[in-house]
């Protein structure tokens, strides 16, 4: 049988990309542990699956913020990806919106908005506020204007998380000065209280509503409590992720924080998930943990490094792992995929 396709896309990257462009994709914080550990924390979980279910016929499809999508998977925001490959967020997009996908992009995007609207993806704004709120709006606004859908608001980068990146060159030595934040004005990284915020607070969740008129999802929570606050002040999703391991070095994997942040919210917003999702296996595990929908980061990152057709390949061979998965578990729908998993002692290695 040939490999898994999903699981080369890594090595067959590290062949093709410059060191330094890939070091950065594939580093996490510090240590390195969370990074590492975030794959292994969906292989601990283990299935009870229903038998004498008629699964003929098997329905990948959802709903994420009222709109259809496919099958419950996305792309999350990542920086970069013209370094990955020449077509960057445009390779994405198309692949996407063939797939009947969602596409969220990253505020440090290398391909204007405008652009990557015309493809006829759909796509959220990622989206950092900086100390001084009133410099974001031009760049919400423009994002407003191009059709995005959601603004998605990172709040576990108070600053960025030390990476260790060895002595060598680095992915900026030899960055091109067009391969990320074109949609920024110029001059504007120089502006007094451009740099990160540092006091985000529910109160911003508001803020980008009025602001945008768009849903508002919170991107970076791995607690119940933080989650229930994000619902109460308007959040119309709660995303949980430790960005990719690449911030607070030694949190814990998504796929241990997911239950209980989908317990504290009670289906009150939807929740999604990333981090380290490599397979459909991995994307029914993190829909029998209760999320709404999974995004996939470093993986089409990989696929991106082949280009438009395997980043739509990724998303075809996600979604045929899952409709496998779904039949073997006994649930012909994405829906009725809670009931599946194995009682918490069974799940422990």
């Amino acid at each position: 049988m040939e490999r898994h396709w999903l699981d080369g896309l890594e090595h067959d990257a590290e062949l093709v990309l410059p060191a330094p462009v890939f070091r950065y994709f594939r580093q996490g914080a510090r240590e390195g542990r969370t990074s590492a550990e975030a794959r292994a924390a969906w292989h601990r979980h283990r299935f009870a699956p229903h038998v004498l279910r008629d699964v003929t016929q098997i329905d990948t499809a959802t709903q994420v913020l009222g709109r259809p999508i496919v099958a419950p998977v996305g792309v999350a925001p990542t920086t970069l990806q013209r370094a990955a490959h020449p077509d960057g967020e445009l390779a994405v997009a198309r692949a996407t919106a063939e797939a009947g996908s969602l596409m969220v992009v990253s505020s440090n995007a290398g391909t204007t908005f405008a652009d990557i609207a015309a493809t006829g993806v759909r796509w959220w704004l990622q989206a950092y506020l900086p100390a001084d709120r009133s410099l974001a709006t031009e760049l919400l606004a423009a994002a407003v204007e191009a059709g995005a859908e959601a603004v998605v608001l990172t709040v576990d980068t108070p600053v960025v998380g030390t990476k260790y990146d060895g002595a060598g060159a680095t992915v900026w030595d030899d960055l091109e000065t067009d391969a990320l934040r074109v949609n920024f004005s110029a001059g504007y990284d120089d502006r007094p209280g451009s740099q990160k915020a540092t006091d985000l607070s529910a109160r911003d969740i508001a803020w980008l509503r009025e602001q945008t008129g768009l849903p508002v999802v919170v991107k970076g929570v791995l607690r119940p409590d933080d989650a229930r606050r994000c619902a109460q002040a308007g959040a119309a999703g709660v995303w949980v992720s430790n960005h990719g391991g690449r911030q607070l070095d030694r949190t814990l994997p998504t796929a241990d924080a997911l239950p209980a942040v989908v317990s504290a919210l009670d289906g009150e917003t939807e929740v999604y998930v990333d981090g380290g999702i490599s397979s459909g296996l991995d994307v029914l595990t993190a829909l029998a943990l209760g999320a709404d929908c999974v995004f996939v980061g470093r993986l089409a990152l990989w696929a991106l490094v082949q280009g438009q057709d395997a980043v739509l390949r990724m998303h075809r061979e996600l979604r045929a792992e899952l409709e496998e998965s779904m039949r073997l578990a006994g649930v012909a729908h994405t829906a009725d995929t809670r009931q599946i998993l194995a009682p918490e002692r069974q799940n422990r290695l």
